[in-house]
């Protein structure tokens, strides 16, 4: 199991860096009347990086820091339009940060001619968006500050609407199918690609301990341990969660990785390989709960953006169905 831990922290790992926007570029937010979310977040800042593209640093109180944030809006975004726009939100995995939908796919070109805004958070290093047990603090929280602060924050100052759907690789995958579960309604879709689906499955917490423990951070920062805190982990595990995702049109998918004789990329195909199973249960479970969803199960694939990317053009026509653009 540790074996399985070590090489998950691997995989994920080799598919991090970091792009830095230009100094010159940056454009402080006007300090003398911030719009806030509810409980007081705001824009600390704007970096526009081109005419579509721009970086938000989000001052938060349920993170208790600054966060970044990369946001794509429409051609014909105007501050003073008289209409909304729908919401794609897509999340980061572990061990990368909220750069990587722009630095590793299309998503800037793809969506050139679509109405919608693409809001493109950070999780923090480990990449996982949930409340944080971190001795009771309950932050960083990140799962609040991405559908609570910073949806209120998009609403009130770039023409958000009410229509919104997530989607995540990896530990993004997971903070899609807890995030929409977590609050029904607030996602009209929600996909998966190569998601962690079930973290109380067999050997499934030593893996997230040691995506933790890869950051130097505790293990038990996260939720405790697995066994005294059980319920905790339960609380946000979209396995357990899986009722509460009958109002969500959902995506999921999974290579067999090893299974299937995959060998270009040994540590990324193992990876892939572990998490097939949950996978596939998740999917088994939603069928016998009645919920719909679409799977791509496929043969093979690593544990990486290749296949991530084949697989969002996959998932695009149930998002953007949910989304109101078909």
């Amino acid at each position: 199991m540790l074996r399985s831990a070590i090489t998950l922290v691997l995989a994920l790992a080799a598919t991090g860096s970091v792009l830095t926007a230009p100094a010159d570029a940056s454009v402080a937010a006007d300090p003398s009347a911030p719009v806030t979310s509810d409980d007081g977040a705001f824009v600390s800042g704007v970096t526009q990086l081109d005419s579509r593209m721009l970086d938000l640093r989000v001052s938060s109180p349920a993170v208790g820091a600054i966060v970044p944030v990369r946001v794509l809006l429409p051609r014909d975004w105007s501050a003073d339009a008289n209409r909304t726009w729908p919401v794609l939100y897509l999340l980061q995995g572990a061990h990368d940060d909220y750069t990587a939908w722009t630095r590793e796919t299309e998503i800037e070109s793809f969506t050139a001619d679509k109405e919608l805004i693409v809001a493109m958070p950070s999780a923090g290093p480990t990449g996982i968006p949930t409340k944080w047990l971190n001795g009771g603090t309950g932050k960083p929280d990140y799962e609040t500050f991405e559908v609570t602060e910073l949806m209120q924050l998009l609403q009130r100052s770039y023409h958000a609407g009410d229509t919104r759907a997530v989607a995540g690789v990896s530990t993004g995958g997971y903070g899609a199918m807890a995030m929409a579960a977590h609050r029904p309604g607030a996602f009209t879709a929600a996909a998966s690609y190569s998601g962690v689906l079930d973290t109380t499955a067999l050997g499934v917490p030593a893996v997230i301990d040691a995506i933790v423990a890869r950051e130097n951070v505790n293990p038990s920062a996260l939720w405790g341990d697995p066994g005294s805190n059980a319920g905790l982990w339960n609380a946000d595990n979209p396995y357990d969660l899986m009722p509460y995702l009958r109002w969500t049109a959902i995506f999921l998918s999974c290579g067999s990785g090893l299974d299937s004789g995959e060998r270009d990329n040994l540590v990324g195909a193992s990876l892939e390989s572990a998490l097939w199973p949950q996978a596939k249960s998740f999917a088994q479970r939603l069928k016998l709960l009645g919920i719909q969803a679409q799977t791509d199960f496929y043969p093979g694939g690593v544990h990486d953006w290749p296949d991530w990317r084949r697989e969002f053009t996959k998932s695009w026509p149930l998002l953007a169905a949910s989304l109101g653009l078909s």
